[in-house]
């Protein structure tokens, strides 16, 4: 008896265990709690929401839209024998006698022009023929000739240039009027991030089309004054220069332009509206005429903007204001930092350039500026920016900026800056800078940038030993000079005429 009572307990509790079981796993699919406690995590897991998911496009509608306007661009220059040689010159290391072998070789050409081609891209604009592309494609051609994607070939014309930006205007010469036409985006609304593919001929092939996406904007590669670049990770090969970055609304949105040798998926874009600021100037005069302030600029970095009182590092602060030149007129001095143009804001010195760049000489800016403490406006009048005239300022003396000797060399003591700047180990000497094409030099085998240690076996240090030993050789003679090119010395004869 006491055994069926102690076997019911044991049934009873058992009946109860399973009973809780059921009701607990009940309770716990009604309320959606998980079956490992959450307390102990602190990372979030689970589907990314679907708004941030990135579909991948395909881009064979587009491109089938976009291709025919994508044109390829072949040039040819001429080069003469001294030209050749200068191409085909034996590099450092090699002895005189090869280096007069190569000479020989050369000289003995028949005199006579050869033709050096290169290849590009560029893209069409307008219906009657117009195409887009860089500079540097077709910079010394004596003829321009253009392919569409169908194979046939035009010859064309340049029509503008402008090498600050490398962007070049050419004109297809045809008849026709019905030419495919890409269509010109914004770059300014471009986002990092987007979808872009680049078109273009690289190495030749043909139409080609790379994907990618925009990795950087405002890039600074040191091509220019007005650098602003595209970053792309689309492949962008020799031959892809001048040919369109395309957005997924197949708009141009950028002109592809330069790479990084040494890199993998790092291309660089101008803006299309960079190009489109200077368009119809390109089309009308063939040339860009840009405003010029007149001063040099810097950063301004935090630790200056802390120095003077700025309350965020923006602007760009004056370091030279040049004499005469439209910032001297206005009352600009060196230590302010102009903060705004027209009232945009001047993010960096960069900005600044390209802001000044952008507006035409004889317009009138109004400058905000900071100077001790306050802020202030200030009306400037635009010059012309002049390239001679920029090249000259800021130089120091003659002899700093070169002399120029009887036989059209123009030369510059090797200062610790010249060094510096163009990584010469030693001070002995003088550097070559320029060569007057009508003095007897140009006729010899010096270049730019040889640098003289003799004058018919007698070492020269300075310009003044120099000019006294080039002097003393009369008209008819011939002078002996030791130059270093590279590392390696060799001596060159120059007739005195």
């Amino acid at each position: 008896m006491k055994l069926k009572r102690k076997y019911g307990f044991y049934g009873i509790l058992f009946m109860v265990a399973v009973c809780s079981v059921f009701v607990g796993m009940f309770i716990a699919s009604a309320l959606r709690l998980d079956s490992v406690s959450q307390a102990d995590t602190f990372w979030k897991e689970g589907a990314t929401p679907s708004a941030v998911k990135v579909p991948l496009p395909g881009f064979s509608a587009l491109a089938r839209e976009v291709t025919p306007t994508v044109v390829n661009i072949r040039t040819t220059r001429s080069m003469g024998k001294r030209d050749i040689y200068r191409r085909f010159e034996p590099p450092p290391g090699y002895d005189e006698w090869f280096d007069d072998f190569f000479k020989k070789f050369f000289n003995n050409i028949p005199e006579q022009d050869r033709q050096q081609r290169s290849l590009g891209s560029g893209f069409i604009i307008s219906a009657d023929g117009y195409v887009l592309t860089n500079n540097h494609v077709i910079s010394g051609a004596d003829e321009i000739f253009v392919s569409l994607a169908d194979k046939e070939e035009f010859r064309a014309v340049l029509v503008g240039t402008d090498d600050k930006t490398d962007i070049a205007l050419i004109k297809i010469q045809a008849d026709k009027k019905d030419f495919p036409v890409a269509v010109l985006g914004d770059s300014e609304s471009l986002e990092i991030g987007e979808w872009v593919i680049a078109i273009g001929n690289p190495f030749g092939f043909g139409h080609t089309l790379t994907q990618g996406i925009v990795s950087a904007k405002s890039r600074v590669i040191g091509a220019g004054p007005y650098d602003n670049f595209i970053q792309t990770d689309a492949a962008i090969n020799p031959g892809n220069s001048g040919g369109p970055l395309i957005n997924v609304q197949g708009q141009v949105i950028g002109i592809n332009t330069a790479i990084v040798a040494s890199g993998q998926g790092i291309g660089f874009a101008t803006p299309i509206n960079m190009a489109k600021e200077i368009l119809r100037e390109l089309k009308d005069t063939g040339e860009v005429a840009r405003g010029w302030l007149g001063v040099a600029i810097q950063e301004v970095s935090p630790e200056i903007a802390r120095a003077v009182g700025l309350k965020e590092a923006t602007g760009a602060m004056v370091t030279t204001v040049y004499k005469g030149d439209p910032a001297d007129v206005a009352g600009i001095k060196t230590g302010d930092i102009i903060l705004a143009i027209n009232g945009q804001k001047v993010q960096d010195s960069r900005a600044l350039t390209r802001m000044i760049g952008s507006l035409k000489p004889d317009s009138r800016v109004t400058m905000t500026v900071f100077r001790d403490g306050k802020t202030f406006d200030v009306t400037a009048k635009l010059q012309k920016r002049v390239d001679e005239h920029v090249a000259q300022l800021g130089k120091g003396s003659p002899q700093e900026q070169g002399v120029k000797d009887p036989l059209g060399l123009t030369v510059t003591a090797i200062t610790p800056e010249v060094q510096r700047e163009f990584n010469i180990p030693e001070s002995a000497g003088v550097l070559v800078t320029e060569i007057d094409p009508a003095g007897s030099a140009a006729r010899s085998e010096v270049q730019k940038m040889d640098i003289i240690r003799e004058v018919d076996r007698r070492a020269v240090n300075t310009v003044d030993e120099y000019l006294a030993a080039v002097s003393a050789r009369k008209k008819g003679q011939t002078i002996l000079l030791l130059v270093v090119r590279g590392s390696r010395p060799l001596y060159v004869a120059v007739d005195v005429q």
